[in-house]
């Protein structure tokens, strides 16, 4: 897992690089250009793209838009000024808990915050 880890943050260090690159020389450069509506929009193509690839059921097309959902997700996270390891901290906070409490305790969370 940490390999995994390292990878991502090296990726997120390249793309943090490339963000105020030149959008002719650079595809994370031209995502930043756009702004955020653009990197979202891309975000949900890319997921799109995951769902059909799962139904096609062809594994290697599976795991080639999966890295193309996981790569502008990072983006996403660079342009919130966030990491993936915020994303693995979450991911180890859940962890131990079931998809329901976990679903349920997010649910009591919002709620109290809403009588706030």
């Amino acid at each position: 897992m940490s390999e995994s880890n390292d990878t991502l943050a090296r990726l997120a260090a390249v793309i943090e690089g490339r963000r105020g690159g030149d959008p002719d020389k650079s595809y994370v450069a031209r995502l930043f250009s756009k702004g955020t509506d653009a990197i979202l929009k891309k975000v949900g193509e890319e997921a799109t793209e995951v769902v059909m690839a799962g139904k096609d059921g062809d594994p290697a097309r599976i795991v080639a838009e999966v890295a193309d959902l996981w790569f502008h997700t990072l983006v996403t996270l660079a342009a919130f000024d966030l990491k993936p390891a915020d994303v693995l901290a979450e991911l180890e906070r859940r962890e131990g808990l079931s998809g329901l409490e976990e679903f349920a305790l997010r649910k009591t969370q919002q709620r109290e915050g809403e009588g706030s």
